[in-house]
């Protein structure tokens, strides 16, 4: 796995990492996965996980939640909520783990026209603490990251045509 391919940069000084990836595929094609009850399970999270949409009204102030279920049952949620709502550019959102309730950060998608129906995605995540960003890049996030995009790009594929 290439863990160069989401190009992450960490600024410790602001308590905060990015990440970003071009897909080739249009920004408003982009936002509809990234907003869509039913295509983001296809495409959120590990391959060794399911992905169930509890919750996702996305409007400013409306609530989200995920849950993740692996191959022996165990569940785990993730939830927040919706800050800013700009279809198709902007997304942002607290996100909170729940098996660690109270370290919630703060999401911002940056969802970016390119020249030839590409958009480039831009995520910056920051943190209330220095360590809760360096207990989310010690988690492995980084691969999860690059495998949840990896999966993004090949629905893209798949929808785009």
């Amino acid at each position: 796995m290439d863990k160069n391919k989401n190009n992450l940069v960490i600024e410790r000084d602001e308590k905060a990492f990015s990440m970003s990836r071009i897909f080739n595929a249009p920004r408003e094609m982009v936002w509809k996965v990234y907003t869509d009850p039913e295509l983001l399970p296809k495409w959120w999270g590990p391959r060794t996980t399911t992905t169930i949409v509890d919750k996702m009204d996305v409007q400013t102030g409306g609530a989200w939640r995920y849950i993740h279920q692996n191959n022996d049952g165990n569940e785990y949620g993730f939830n927040g909520v919706y800050r800013e709502v700009v279809p198709p550019e902007r997304l942002s959102y607290t996100f909170e783990f729940e098996p660690m309730a109270g370290h919630i950060c703060v999401e911002t998608i940056i969802f970016e026209a390119l020249p030839n129906g590409k958009t480039k995605i831009t995520a910056r995540t920051t943190f209330d603490t220095l360590e809760d960003l360096e207990a989310v890049l010690q988690s492995g996030m980084e691969s999860g990251a690059v495998e949840t995009w990896d999966r993004l790009e090949e629905l893209l594929a798949e929808v785009a045509v």
